[in-house]
């Protein structure tokens, strides 16, 4: 939300990507429907949109999801019977209307007047009126906002639950500085299979797409941030498996499980295979991969995600571990839990999750958490580890957990990473963060636990 668009008079970009922003944000409002799968129905179906108009329709409807509480809190100083009765498709226009006024450069006439000819469109003259008379009293106090009022805007729009569960987790400067990271659209991250093969694919994308940004990430060594190139999977590259679509702190999650070559893997909870095909590539041919998840959705997805890149799972298992282990029954050397969780590590990318969770959600996520960390580390060999990785940074899916599994299973200890991606940033600590005001990336916490020798191990 940088205000870096300078667009004129009813410019065609900004009026395409608005409207496809306003179709995902009634999308949202009205249907309960996901952001990211929303929007990216959207923009599959708008093949007119360019690369730029792809951009600022992101934008527009993460940035308006992301500050969506503070925004309705404009609106209603100038909606005198308040904004209860305003149904969601006439205030989903009000919103990113003021969005587009308090936190981009789009002239305040335009953006007033195609949202008050949406809203005539979609409720009629008389809706429209009204929706013309709030928003121009909008506009007006839009232009004497600061940037501190806009940075204040996204802390303050966060759920207090979710502020107080940052603070406890970080401090509050911390938390504020967690939460204000969120103002700016987060890159596209893309990973290479090989670190070496970095430099050469920096090189090919800058000249493939010569108006976007390629940079080298700042903790994974196989990470590319893409800005401004339009739908990934159209660079060259893609379609031959020479790099995948990764945020970067799933990349250096994946990196920290120290897989070397020749090695046993489970990764428990492989979802669509991202982190699957980075301990497939680190086992290499001598070693094996299996992979596990709940929905069989989700491991068909992971069975062509590697197939794409090469690569494959020894096995795959359909196990619900809070149920129990199914039908895996080996030992392995690493384990990997990557749990499902709160996802408050992705609130820069996934903003309306923040209006979706509970205080409640916490408790709940903990226990799963717990039974899911429980099943799996029964599949650590002696000797072998056991990561434990979540895409949150609270306290309650993160260090507590981990207590909670440590004090269920003695026979665990907490250890140092020996993956050099993983010590670059903990040391000689058993578990760390990945923060976006710090490494640039999504949240995540990581931990590490061996699991002991017996005597008789040690002797030998």
């Amino acid at each position: 939300m940088g205000r870096h668009r300078e667009p004129g008079s009813r410019d065609p970009h900004v009026t395409g990507a608005r409207s496809a922003a306003a179709h995902v944000l009634v999308r949202v409002a009205k249907d309960g429907a996901f952001a990211a799968a929303a929007l990216e129905a959207e923009l599959a179906r708008a093949v007119q949109l360019d690369a730029r108009d792809r951009a600022l329709a992101t934008e527009l409807v993460y940035g308006t999801l992301r500050v969506a509480p503070w925004l309705d809190a404009q609106i209603a100083r100038f909606a005198p019977r308040g904004l209860a009765k305003v149904d969601e498709r006439a205030l989903s226009h009000l919103r990113l209307a003021a969005y587009q006024l308090f936190f981009t450069r789009v002239p305040p006439f335009a953006a007033v007047s195609e949202a008050v000819d949406a809203v005539r469109a979609a409720r009629g003259e008389r809706v429209a009126s009204f929706a013309n008379a709030v928003l121009r009293k909008v506009a007006g106090r839009a232009a004497a906002a600061t940037e501190t009022d806009r940075a204040e805007a996204v802390v303050s729009s966060a759920p207090a639950w979710l502020r107080a569960a940052l603070e406890r987790a970080l401090s509050p400067d911390e938390a504020r500085a967690f939460l204000a990271s969120g103002a700016e659209p987060p890159p596209v991250a893309l990973r290479v299979e090989r670190a070496p093969e970095r430099g050469p694919w920096l090189g090919r994308l800058r000249v493939a797409a010569p108006d976007a940004a390629f940079d080298p990430g700042r903790v994974s060594p196989l990470a590319i941030l893409a800005r401004g190139a339009g739908r990934p999977q159209g660079l060259p590259g893609y379609t031959d498996g020479a790099w995948s679509i990764q945020e970067e702190g799933s990349q250096t999650a994946a990196l920290a499980v120290g897989v070397r070559a020749g090695e046993t893997v489970l990764d428990a909870c492989a979802g669509r295979g991202n982190k699957t095909a980075v301990l497939a590539r680190r086992a290499g041919d001598r070693g094996a991969v299996d992979a596990c998840d709940a929905t069989p959705s989700k491991l068909d997805r992971l069975a062509a995600e590697l197939a794409r890149l090469g690569l494959h799972a020894r096995r795959v298992f359909g196990v619900d571990w809070t149920r129990g282990s199914g039908e895996v029954t080996a030992l392995y050397d690493r384990v990997l839990v990557d749990a499902p969780c709160t996802g408050v590590g992705t609130l820069r990318r996934r903003p309306d999750l923040a209006l979706r969770r509970k205080d409640e959600d916490l408790a709940a996520m903990a226990r799963t958490q717990l039974a899911i960390a429980r099943g799996a580390a029964a599949h650590v060999r002696a000797g072998g580890s056991l990561t434990y990785v979540v895409c949150s940074v609270l306290r309650e899916e993160a260090e507590e957990v981990v207590a909670g599994l440590l004090a269920e299973l003695p026979e665990f200890a907490p250890s140092p990473f020996d993956a050099p991606e993983a010590r670059a940033i903990a040391g000689d600590a058993t578990s760390f963060r990945l923060l976006p005001q710090v490494h640039g990336t999504d949240g995540y916490f990581v931990a590490r636990l061996v699991r002991k020798l017996e005597q008789s191990e040690r002797a030998d």
